[in-house]
């Protein structure tokens, strides 16, 4: 069976080795994610230009997510863990100035507005909320805080501020100069952080455009993370390409038990947007350090499956944990296995809002009916900017998609998206020239063999930039025309010049 949620594997220091890429590669990741919160630029061109290599030699598509850090507030460089227990006092100050002269144990923070927008009794959560202080009192570049929850606190751990609104611009300058890096890159997707309102992400998309220079902007993905981006969800939705429920932060800035609920109204709104959907934080935590993930872990990743997901993500397990490849592996199984039982406790995709008079959502549904009312192995989708395939994904349909481009940037964006196998293949000027190229990479596919029915969808006249238009059934390995007589090629090209 093929595996048709995608997986998003995060790239770290235990996953960076060539050979170790290879491996996640291998054992099934569809997508790299470069998490900017971390590593320099230097640092990630090498991961890109190493991941596409071996891609290449593998003849997989391999789309790239670079994850910038947003206003991300963290703890500084501690000289040692510090061990904080209930009660104590604690100082935090802003990193690169004097460290107070005060008793008690010392924070340096790296984030200077952090002073400016708290006042006393607030609450911080350090570490994903596994440990609280409150505020007592603020100083200039300084204040004093109670521990409330204690425990172990090492260098660069995150720093939350629930019900705290941070007076910064949610696009930083650290992003700004990331974006460009990305863009020269020709990553595939940005994903921004700590998104509040579709102001927020327009301001980046401005700044894709500005970068680059009437290149194909990558993907725009909305993490989803802070509880205003969940009074702003339908506006926000409205501008991105998609959105990554972010459960960790999400889960600190509101209370725990409001995340599940959070994650199928996300879901559920991105899918009838047809809008990409990726879940993401903590999937399998405990891979971090053990071979095996809890039962738990193992049901959470089924139902993001059974909730509709598009993809899900491996942060820490696949960037810093001891088994990167194993939890990769450990995700194909838990994921095909969901997949295997979707018809019996999965969700049926919803009508697609704002597309009951578009004609290519039309030509979509169009061939899901011939794929679910025939007896078709695959919907075929020749694509040249990944639209048709994108569509396809969204309606659902019960059998695999297998998508063709000629486009190197489509085949590595194909990489994204729910149930579409991507094949790359040559560019073609006529339908008969088309037709040899899908049935030659089907033949090749482990997907259909010789004597299988297929939904071919695609735009007439190939090679133009278009939505599809046409929906048609083709036998694999059958004459190339399609059982479509030579009457009917000449009708369909004599139209297209009409129409010119």
């Amino acid at each position: 069976m093929n595996r048709k949620a995608k997986i998003v594997a995060t790239i770290g220091p235990a996953s960076q080795d060539e050979a170790v890429l290879e491996q996640l590669i291998r054992a099934g990741m569809n997508v790299a994610r470069m998490n900017f919160s971390h590593g320099t630029h230097e640092q990630h061109a090498t991961r890109i230009a190493t991941i596409r290599r071996i891609a290449e030699k593998l003849g997989v598509a391999v789309g790239i997510l670079q994850d910038l850090q947003g206003p991300k507030i963290r703890v500084g460089d501690l000289p040692a863990p510090l061990q904080l227990s209930e009660g104590e006092a604690v100082t935090l100050y802003a990193t690169g100035s004097t460290p107070p002269a005060s008793e008690g144990k010392q924070i340096p923070v790296d984030f200077r507005q952090l002073f400016d927008s708290v006042r006393t009794s607030d609450r911080l959560l350090l570490d994903d909320g596994r440990l609280a202080l409150e505020v007592v009192s603020v100083k200039e570049q300084t204040l004093s805080a109670r521990v409330v929850v204690g425990g172990p606190l090492t260098s660069h751990k995150g720093i939350n501020l629930p019900g705290v609104r941070l007076r910064i611009a949610g696009f930083t300058e650290k992003d700004e100069a990331d974006l460009a890096f990305g863009i020269s890159q020709n990553v595939d997707a940005v994903a921004i952080s700590f998104v509040r309102t579709a102001d927020d992400v327009k301001k980046v998309r401005y700044a894709m455009e500005r970068f680059s220079s009437g290149k194909r902007l990558p993907l725009l993905i909305a993490k989803l993370e802070k509880p205003e981006a969940m009074d702003n969800l339908d506006a926000i939705l409205d501008i991105v390409d998609g959105v990554m429920v972010a459960r960790g932060d999400l889960g600190v800035e509101l209370p725990p038990e409001r995340v599940p609920a959070l994650q199928k109204h996300i879901i559920r709104a991105a899918n009838q947007r047809a809008k990409l959907v990726i879940t993401a934080t903590q999937m399998l935590e405990s891979m971090i350090s053990n071979p095996l993930p809890t039962r738990a872990e193992a049901s959470d990743v089924a139902n993001a499956i059974f909730d509709g997901t598009d993809a899900v993500m491996l942060s820490a397990e696949s960037a810093s944990g001891k088994y990167p490849v194993e939890a990769v592996q450990m995700m194909d199984r838990i994921v095909r296995e969901a997949e295997s039982h979707f018809w019996e406790w999965g969700k049926e995709q919803a009508a697609i809002e704002g597309l009951e008079s578009n004609d290519a959502a039309s030509m979509a549904r169009a061939a899901q009916a011939l794929a679910n009312d025939k007896n078709v192995t695959a919907v075929a989708c020749f694509t040249t900017q990944g639209q048709t395939a994108w569509l396809m994904s969204k309606i659902r349909p019960r059998v695999p998609i297998m998508a063709f481009t000629p486009d190197p940037q489509t085949f590595r964006r194909l990489a994204f998206m729910w149930g579409v196998g991507p094949q790359q293949v040559p560019f073609a000027n006529s339908l008969e020239e088309m037709l040899e190229h899908v049935d030659s990479a089907l033949m090749r596919s482990d997907v259909v063999h010789s004597g299988d029915q297929v939904v071919l969808v695609c735009g007439f006249p190939v090679g133009a930039v278009r939505p599809p238009n046409m929906a048609l059934l083709h036998t694999v390995g059958s004459d190339v025309t399609m059982q479509m007589s030579r009457e009917a090629l000449d009708a369909m090209t004599r139209g297209q010049k009409k129409d010119k």
